[in-house]
């Protein structure tokens, strides 16, 4: 019986030039790499990140948000379609919540932007948040920065929306978007206001039908309240507007409006200044993600945490006392 030939591992050039050459399967097969935890792919995926480094930064960085049933899968894939339909190569990084239970991505985005994911000048991608902020960090820029490097101009990143991941997208993206919708009740309101000062622009979905009246008065309550927020960037003042995913209503108006805004805060400095802040953020995460990476893989730690964590259940240590001898016991391994 003959044995089935062995394929070589990929190589760091295998990475690059597949990426740079934006073939889809080393594009997706790159990404996994970068989402691995494991030491001999993080080391691999440093070196492959530092060759395609110098191809990044040719996009706009576009952030979208807003509460669970305001469209924004269908707005995304309405958006995306007609860029692509415009002669862009758009890739959309949809943030899944990890499901605390399996640690899976619970959200499928692929399934709901079929039509998209199938466009030849697009890339769908679910990036699992890990359950960490840390993680969307991470991940999330690197991910980015692969899409880049393959060419993609327009990269869109996506959060669910239940207001946990809001502030870190805000942090590595040019251009906040929050969708909005019209007969949410109380509560999920005040979750949008919670982003809102995040909001380079708001779109309320849906306007269409009989509820387009609606939507033009939220478009006016909002714009009211706006007023009155500073802005997230400097020299730009967010304003709201109603859009149609379902009829492809003013979805052309959400890329007008970027269009703006970028022409905006380049001519000011400020979009070149944000990115270089935000690159500088991307270090101080990095650190602390080490850092805790570092101390939890010791060894020592290892053995003597779970014996700390049970003298907590048990009241023989106050958590202050556990943190401290813990933090000596690493101390002295170093």
């Amino acid at each position: 019986m003959t044995k089935k030939k062995r394929h070589r591992p990929f190589t760091v050039d295998d990475y690059v030039e597949g990426v740079l050459s934006r073939d889809r399967v080393m594009v997706a097969r790159t990404i996994t790499l970068i989402e691995s935890n494991a030491k001999k792919h993080r080391e691999l995926a440093e070196l492959v990140l530092k060759k395609l480094l110098p191809h990044t930064g040719n996009s706009i960085r576009i952030g979208i948000t807003g509460v669970p049933g305001a469209g924004k899968s269908t707005l995304i894939e309405a958006f995306g379609s007609m860029l692509c339909d415009d002669g862009h190569q758009v890739a959309v990084l949809a943030i899944d919540p990890s499901s605390t239970v399996t640690g899976g991505s619970i959200l499928g985005d692929k399934t709901r932007m079929e039509k998209l994911a199938r466009n030849p000048k697009a890339f769908v991608r679910p990036s699992p948040s890990g359950g960490t902020l840390g993680g969307v960090t991470r991940k999330t820029r690197e991910t980015m920065l692969i899409c880049e490097a393959a060419g993609f101009d327009v990269i869109i990143i996506e959060t669910v929306g239940t207001g946990q991941n809001e502030v870190t997208v805000r942090s590595m993206v040019d251009f906040f978007l929050v969708i909005a919708l019209t007969g949410a009740g109380d509560e999920l309101q005040g979750m949008k206001k919670g982003v809102m000062e995040l909001a380079d622009s708001i779109f309320i979905n849906k306007a269409d039908g009989d509820n387009k009246q609606r939507a033009l008065q939220a478009r006016a309550e909002y714009n009211r309240i706006l007023y009155f927020l500073q802005s997230p960037t400097e020299g730009w003042k967010p304003k709201a507007f109603t859009c149609s995913a379902m009829t492809g209503d003013n979805i052309r108006g959400i890329w007008d409006v970027i269009l703006k805004f970028e022409e905006v805060t380049k001519d000011s400095g400020v979009f070149e200044r944000r990115r270089k802040e935000q690159l500088l953020e991307w270090v101080d995460w990095m650190i602390e993600d080490e850092l805790k990476r570092r101390f939890f893989e010791n060894e020592a730690v290892k053995k003597q945490l779970p014996h700390i964590r049970s003298n907590v259940l048990h009241a023989e240590l106050s958590p202050a006392a556990a943190v401290k001898k813990i933090m000596e016991i690493y101390d002295n391994q170093k």
